[in-house]
């Protein structure tokens, strides 16, 4: 499989305070990579980092083998790049199909029945298409991650970011997700995940990292990576000598 993201030394402080501390590492188109540690572990900063939405310190980021460390977040936007955010965020007197043509429309770059159609069928995949013509404001907690994943994936991305979308959901909740995430996985569409629902994540991914403070200390398959008692202590707050 070919690279389509790439960090390279990216580096990322707010004073004393590092978020990403010389990070390197790849993800191959096709790819669903899985990334755990602790809160304040800098893990939304690099999903910032990814989207734009921050700029780094020092290093590189390259996009389907385009060096995109100096673009907005919009032109990021365009390119492929979507997210999904910890706390969802639709427009809330808006209906969700409104919410779904915005991001079709704005980031996709579509009109008419193109964005349309395109939302109609983002719908069914994300099981909101009998929500269609109900305000935002007024769905669940999972109906509303649901449409996170929907406007993310309205913008017809490549690269897929989600954060903690399976936080705050029941056991039955989260393995409805899970069998959407899946979905979406399985159609070709390249997912990084962060996530502290770790059976979720493992129920998905083909490989993990694992960041603290800033730093990548962990790369591989997901079996090996949860074994390791550098991980356990780290993210786990088990002794590495117990």
């Amino acid at each position: 499989m070919t690279t389509i993201l790439k960090l390279q030394n990216l580096r990322k402080a707010f004073g004393a305070v590092t978020v990403a501390d010389d990070q390197s590492y790849e993800v191959r188109r096709g790819e669903a990579l899985g990334v755990l540690g602790p809160n304040g572990a800098g893990k939304t900063s690099m999903f910032n980092l990814i989207t734009g939405t921050l700029k780094p310190n020092s290093g590189r980021i390259e996009f389907a083998g385009k060096d995109i460390t100096g673009w907005s977040a919009a032109r990021r936007s365009h390119a492929g790049i979507a997210r999904s955010f910890q706390v969802p965020q639709p427009f809330s007197g808006m209906t969700v199909f409104e919410n779904a043509m915005i991001a079709a429309t704005q980031s996709a770059g579509l009109n008419g029945q193109k964005a349309e159609d395109l939302c109609i069928r983002v719908l069914d995949q994300t099981e909101l298409i009998a929500k269609a013509n109900v305000p935002a404001g007024s769905l669940t907690l999972l109906e509303r991650k649901r449409l996170e994943l929907t406007r993310a994936l309205c913008t017809e991305p490549e690269l897929l970011l989600l954060d903690e979308i399976a936080g705050g959901l029941t056991e039955a909740e989260c393995q409805s997700l899970i069998n959407t995430i899946k979905e979406i996985h399985s159609s070709g569409t390249t997912i990084i995940w962060i996530e502290h629902v770790v059976h979720a994540l493992l129920s998905v991914v083909d490989r993990l990292i694992v960041v603290d403070f800033g730093k990548l200390i962990a790369d591989g398959k997901p079996k090996p990576i949860m074994n390791s008692p550098q991980v356990k202590e780290i993210y786990l707050g088990i002794e590495a000598d117990a």
